[in-house]
């Protein structure tokens, strides 16, 4: 081994005793069961379903307190119990207001948390529970958690939760507690795209996301959108705007990220002040807290965006022949003076034909209004602190794919075409398909965010809003983005969008292994698991597919999919002993603060130890780098530092 990196590392481990002890610590951590891993995607927004799913770790918070408790704690007081984990602050106000929050039901409840606390903990070292109490809680709670002598074990919890009550501090105790439990509750979290559009606030979920110890994101197609537009892509930013729009989603983009629409605001109400804007009023699936705004004028706010977005599209597909979009370059399709578009060399009818900023002769330009109101928006979008922050993150924990434990994760797919054989797309003049293809896409996404201003920032940018909608997108999957068609085309034939043939290829199981041999996996043990395509259970469709080697898990947590679906969501969970998928319940703040039905998909021959996960080989390298510096130690190779030393 190198001497200079054993040099390095003496200096965290600078004698013999130090690197011996840390060997038998990892070694410890590597033969304790894995922690439990949940996998979420397509979120869209839907916040405050999501902070449920994370409160109560999808149902299992609650199954651990039945298994903990169910013989001698009444179902409906374990319910309350659980319900008390997840929202601490609201049950412990509702309690005080019904006279409940008696010294009595605070003894007993701490008692409670206690013994789901130990439960929840177990498969943690002493140190990592630590690290995640309040700091000043971490004596008493440690105290509380580690008595192992069951003779003295009543007593001792007696006198510690007598002198809480005593001191006045069991209210805030209890709210440290539930807050432990919930994060004790989930080991590592893998969001697998999807977090933005339609729903409300995103930016709730993000800062949500910020707070987890250990998570992971695979970039979606509205997760892209997002980056390239805070990239400084243009037609991006139309796009989140119009998105906005349509979900009347004023929070997230003037409150969440403190974005000036009041030029949008000012330009539509003049530009469409004779235009009733029928075909662009918005589908409210959230009353606005913060911003509401007439919807008559988000109709003429939706119109103008949508215009320009077509326009700034239109630019981007003339200047990338080498996408081959030009049947989507859809103004130049259309014949403003007749009121019609050709589309497949066939003229269909505009259901709308007001188009005052529209040159027929030059319809991709953008009026000076235009222009300006753009140049308006870009700058609101690159100074937002927040919006910037929040995409920073998506880039410092995300990616196109991860390959994690045996699973591979992507959101969407990886193109394929009708006979099964990898898609190719083009990169700066080179063709890349399969793992290169995403590898080259991530490499993309990280040169449109974190360049300076320049053209070779521009084009990858200009990738990105591919990604969003071109047919050989990995995270879009379909053979055009139909947004035009849906709006302004009466044929509903025009409105439909392919999918990629990834999605029939990959219910076979050998498909998904070949897929998974060309990330390194075993395809007979590895796992796919994507997002993207809602699966409407309702139909009888099924989220396991091809045998158990694919897991589609985007169950409609965004409201728009639920009457499609048929549910709120799934969440797949691994925990040491098997796969298990958590269905959920449409979410209706205080009334749906239930448990999923959870459905056991695969067990596993034995209980999985840290040692069979990626992150026991890491601490086995650490423990083979460590044991080569103790020969190093006590060849004389490396000399030990004395106490006076350090």
């Amino acid at each position: 081994m190198n001497k200079k990196y054993l040099e390095l590392l003496a200096k965290d481990f600078p004698t013999i005793d130090s690197a011996a002890a840390e060997i038998v610590n990892l070694s410890a951590i590597r033969s304790l069961p894995k922690g439990t891993e949940y996998f979420f995607s397509d979120m869209h927004g839907e916040y405050e379903a999501f902070l449920h799913m994370l409160k109560s770790a999808s149902g299992m918070i609650k199954n651990k307190i039945d298994l903990s408790l169910e013989r001698s704690v009444a179902a409906a007081e374990r319910e309350e119990l659980a319900n008390l984990i997840y929202y601490p602050d609201k049950q412990i106000k509702r309690l005080r207001g019904e006279g409940r929050l008696t010294d009595e039901w605070r003894r007993l409840t701490i008692y409670r948390l206690i013994i789901v606390c130990e439960s929840v903990s177990a498969k943690y070292t002493r140190s990592r529970v630590r690290k995640s109490i309040p700091r000043d809680m971490v004596y008493i709670l440690d105290e509380l958690l580690n008595v192992t002598d069951d003779v003295v074990k009543e007593y001792y919890y007696n006198e510690i939760i007598m002198t809480i009550l005593d001191t006045g501090i069991a209210d805030r105790f209890i709210r440290s507690l539930c807050l432990l439990i919930q994060s004790l509750a989930i080991d590592s979290l893998h969001i697998i795209g999807d977090i933005y559009d339609r729903g409300p606030r995103a930016d709730i979920i993000m800062d949500e996301l910020m707070k987890m110890r250990d998570i992971d994101i695979q970039w979606g197609n509205h997760d892209i959108s997002w980056m390239g537009a805070a990239s400084g892509n243009r037609a991006l930013i139309a796009n989140v705007i119009r998105i906005s729009m349509r979900y009347n989603n004023f929070d997230l983009l003037e409150d969440g990220y403190g974005l000036n629409l009041r030029a949008l605001a000012v330009f539509a109400g003049e530009t469409y002040k004779d235009d009733g804007c029928e075909l662009f009023m918005p589908q409210t699936l959230d009353d606005n807290i913060y911003d509401p705004v007439d919807v008559r004028l988000v109709a003429k706010m939706h119109k103008a965006i949508t215009i320009i977005q077509l326009k700034l599209e239109g630019q981007l597909i003339e200047r990338h022949p080498e996408w081959d979009m030009s049947g989507r370059d859809i103004f130049r399709l259309t014949d403003f003076d007749k009121g019609t578009v050709n589309i497949g060399g066939q003229e269909h009818r505009l259901l709308d034909t007001n188009f005052p900023t529209v040159d027929p002769a030059d319809p991709l330009r953008l009026s000076a209004e235009e222009e300006e109101l753009m140049t308006v928006l870009a700058n609101s979008f690159m100074h937002s602190e927040r919006l910037n922050a929040h995409i920073r993150f998506l880039y410092s924990k995300g990616s196109m794919y991860k390959v994690t434990n045996g699973n591979l994760l992507f959101h969407g797919c990886i193109p394929l075409d009708d006979q099964g054989g990898l898609m190719s797309m083009s990169i700066g003049g080179e063709k890349y398909s399969g793992r290169e293809l995403l590898d080259k896409l991530d490499e993309t996404a990280n040169r449109a965010y974190f360049l300076p201003q320049s053209e070779e920032k521009s084009k990858a940018a200009d990738v990105m809003w591919y990604l969003w909608s071109g047919a050989t997108s990995p995270l879009y999957g379909k053979d055009k983005m139909a947004f035009f068609e849906r709006t302004f085309l009466a044929d509903k034939s025009l409105h439909t969008e392919n999918y990629n043939a990834y999605y029939h290829y990959s219910e076979q199981p050998e498909v998904c292994g070949r897929i998974l041999q060309m990330f390194g996996l075993d395809p007979e043990r590895g796992h796919i698991i994507n997002g993207h395509v809602p699966v409407k259970i309702k139909n009888g469709e099924s989220p396991v597919k091809a045998g158990g080697r694919l897991f589609v898990i985007d169950g409609g947590i965004s409201k728009a999919y639920q009457k499609a679906t048929g549910i709120a969501g799934y969440t797949l969970i691994c925990d040491s002993h098997s796969l298990n998928l958590a269905e959920h319940k449409p979410f209706i703040p205080g009334e749906s603060e239930h448990t999923p039905a959870i459905h056991l998909v695969e067990k596993f021959d034995r209980r999985m130890n840290i040692s069979d996960t990626d992150k026991g080989r890491e601490l086995l390298e650490q423990i083979n780098d460590l044991s080569e510096l103790l020969r190093a130690y006590r060849s004389g190779e490396i000399k030990e530092r004395r106490a006076l030393e350090l």
